[in-house]
């Protein structure tokens, strides 16, 4: 024995590598098969094996430890705002663009599409999130500039290329572009109608732009889109990261913000000082414009927090599998069991809820009242599965014990990352009153969320109670709740028509009945908490 040896290591769980998170995800496969996107299964195979391989686990951990530094000027004192990566950021991202997460909803035309998409950006959640990001402003930003025809035609072939290319110059020299936005600003945050940037038209369809931007995520972006104020109010412009002479356009990155979890994703602040951009759609119409691409940005918020919940959960599920005390595993023991069981049941529902919300979004092109339920579940989505999934991931770090708490550790950085998306794109309190817009606007929508919630009318007890119930009226002091209920229900009906019975029931009992407890893991008797876990356990044969 060594003489630096004090004792034999046992009774840690192996580190989970090389896992495949597709075929260990039965609820998603059931979902992408239900909405119509089993025919890609090679696809989505391939990618939930890239995920659960060692190599991006190790690129995730380093482009979290090793973060973005601004590079404001050169050795010779020129002024170059740039930013500088771990080469880990950018293999993921390379990798994620290869995947098509960005591009395949807009570029394959089967029916389905958007539903594999969808698959596709939760999967690549679990892999590492500050990728995420890029990946999901450059997939929605073509509802945005189909406003603006021309631009579309000039940069769409680039947008949607399944290459990456890193490189500081101009759109033109470059083999793929990476889009984003630069919206929000110090004085009015959600509040778009607050902005204070000012643009002055310089001829030729092209204006200055001059203001300070609170936030802007992946400064590095190639295009980016913005909001500017001209006489007309509010607009949106396109502007490019370098100009076609190969300078920098005219923007300075002030600062890198210090987040407390996304922390591989560069979020800035910048100032616009004649920053050059071209209108993109109506003069004076521009936050109608950006509220279409945000439709997309928050349909990928609930997504990614559903697809991170996921991780949480496998990772809590190995390490109780591994991990024995008193005698037997931690998944062998009955409050253990219960509480894995609980975390399963909200992910579950989450993962289905997330995918209505992209099958609707698929449909919406040829199917009217799809498009109308799109406008619905997607705040509905965003807001309830972003809302739970700190609480899961938490509850998923407990089950590690200390070691959870521990940066070494994966959930670590779920746990940091868990509260992002409930603020992107909007805070519950914006994304709750965007739904109350769309019950009052559209009253038709929620006739097809009751007609959806109803087809599962008679299968449990505690749902026919719901539908039987009157909700409050679609005012403001009610939307928490209606957006609350509306998600339960949906999720509850999704889960009577498409999930195992013992999911189904254990789910209208808790959430709907509120059989059990408010804690995670209070399940009522009558609840098969071993069928639950082993329906996440199982890989596909």
């Amino acid at each position: 024995m060594s003489g630096y040896t004090t004792h034999e290591v046992f009774n840690q769980p192996p580190p989970l590598l090389d896992f495949n998170a597709w075929d260990t995800d039965a609820p998603l496969r059931d979902a992408v098969t239900v909405f119509g996107g089993a025919w890609a299964r090679a696809r989505l195979e391939a990618c939930g094996a890239r995920i659960g391989s060692a190599h991006v686990q190790t690129l995730a951990r380093l482009a979290n430890r090793f973060t973005p530094e601004l590079r404001t000027h050169d050795r010779y004192g020129r002024r170059i705002d740039e930013v500088e990566f771990h080469p880990g950021w950018h293999e993921l991202l390379g990798m994620l663009r290869a995947d098509e997460v960005h591009s395949f909803g807009w570029t394959e035309t089967r029916p389905g599409a958007q539903v594999v998409r969808a698959a596709l950006s939760y999967l690549w959640a679990q892999g590492e999130a500050g990728v995420g990001c890029p990946g999901a402003m450059t997939f929605a930003s073509l509802a945005a500039l189909r406003h603006a025809p021309e631009l579309l035609a000039c940069f769409q072939a680039k947008i949607l290329s399944p290459l990456y290319d890193p490189r500081p110059v101009p759109p033109a020299h470059k083999a793929a572009l990476t889009m984003a936005m630069a919206m929000t600003e110090k004085q009015g945050g959600s509040d778009l109608r607050q902005i204070t940037t000012e643009a002055v038209p310089l001829g030729g369809g092209r204006y200055a732009l001059t203001g300070h931007k609170w936030f802007f995520s992946v400064p590095v972006a190639d295009l980016f889109l913005t909001l500017a104020r001209t006489p007309a109010g509010p607009t949106c412009f396109l502007a490019q990261g370098w100009r076609d002479d190969g300078g920098r356009n005219h923007l300075l990155l002030q600062r890198l913000k210090e987040k407390c979890g996304n922390r591989s994703n560069a979020s800035s602040e910048v100032e616009f000082r004649g920053l050059e951009a071209q209108i993109v759609g109506e003069e004076g119409r521009g936050i109608a414009s950006i509220l279409e691409m945000t439709h997309l940005t928050r349909l990928e918020c609930a997504l990614g927090s559903a697809g991170q919940m996921r991780q949480a959960l496998r990772l809590a599920l190995h390490h109780a599998s591994h991990r024995a005390a008193f005698g037997h595993l931690l998944v062998e023991q009955p409050a253990m069991a219960h509480v894995l069981a609980d975390m399963a049941l909200e992910v579950e529902a989450a993962t289905w809820l997330a995918m209505r919300a992209a099958a609707a979004l698929d449909a919406s092109p040829y199917d009217e009242g799809e498009r109308i339920l799109s406008r619905l579940l997607v705040p509905i989505a965003k807001y309830w599965i972003c809302k739970r999934t700190p609480l899961v991931i938490a509850e998923a770090l407990e089950c590690h014990g200390g070691n959870g708490f521990v940066e070494e550790y994966d959930i670590a950085r779920l746990y940091r990352d868990a509260p992002l998306n409930g603020l992107w794109e909007g805070s519950s309190n914006v994304i709750c009153l965007d739904m109350i817009r769309a019950l009052t606007r559209m009253p038709e929508s929620a006739e097809l969320l009751r007609a959806e919630i109803n087809l599962a009318k008679g299968a449990d007890a505690a749902l026919d109670a719901w539908l039987a119930t009157d909700l409050p009226a679609p005012e403001d002091r009610n939307a928490r709740h209606l957006a609350e209920q509306h998600a339960l229900a949906l999720a509850a009906s999704l889960l009577l028509r498409h999930a195992p019975r013992e999911v189904a029931t254990a789910y209208c009992a808790t959430r709907l009945a509120r059989a059990g407890g408010y804690a995670l893991g209070t399940l009522p008797e009558g609840v098969d908490a071993a069928a639950i876990i082993r329906r996440n356990c199982a890989a596909r044969e």
